[in-house]
């Protein structure tokens, strides 16, 4: 198993769980952005920068992943793409994405986008909580005591 990261919109504190976890486990961890970040030395932990552009990163993680690898977003389209591949898929709040509730979540986007799009202000998400955090690290555990 490798951990994919869609790493342009992932918090900090997230990356940081991600970084420790890779150490621990010994587990591939490649973040995916198309601006530079700076990633702690480590063999487990790479990075790759990808030109900027609409889903230039979503579409190299959906490239470069595998089934059973796990990928790291909170982009559902991608989430969807990688799902239906036979990947596991975490947003950084700590929920799995399924191939049972990825269409449910796409449904509400797409309802959302829609809503944006006739001037409806709908909000943003709130920022991530430490029960976010702490959902996130406690599935990130679980899944990579299965690999």
């Amino acid at each position: 198993m490798k951990i994919w990261v869609d790493a342009d919109a992932c918090p900090v504190v997230i990356k940081e769980i991600l970084f420790r976890a890779a150490e621990r486990t010994q587990t591939p961890t490649i973040l995916i952005a198309n601006h530079y970040l700076k990633v702690p030395p480590s063999k487990m932990i790479s990075f790759v920068q990808v030109s900027t552009g609409f889903d230039v990163a979503d579409n190299e993680i959906v490239k470069r992943a595998a089934p059973k690898d796990l990928v790291i977003t909170a982009d559902i389209p991608l989430a969807a793409e990688v799902v239906e591949k036979g990947c596991l898929a975490l947003n950084p709040r700590g929920e799995l994405y399924t191939l049972s509730n990825i269409r449910q979540r796409l449904n509400m986007r797409d309802f959302m986008d829609t809503l944006r799009a006739s001037g409806i202000e709908t909000g943003g998400a709130p920022p991530i909580s430490q029960s976010d955090r702490q959902a996130f690290a406690n599935n990130l555990d679980k899944l990579l005591a299965r690999k």
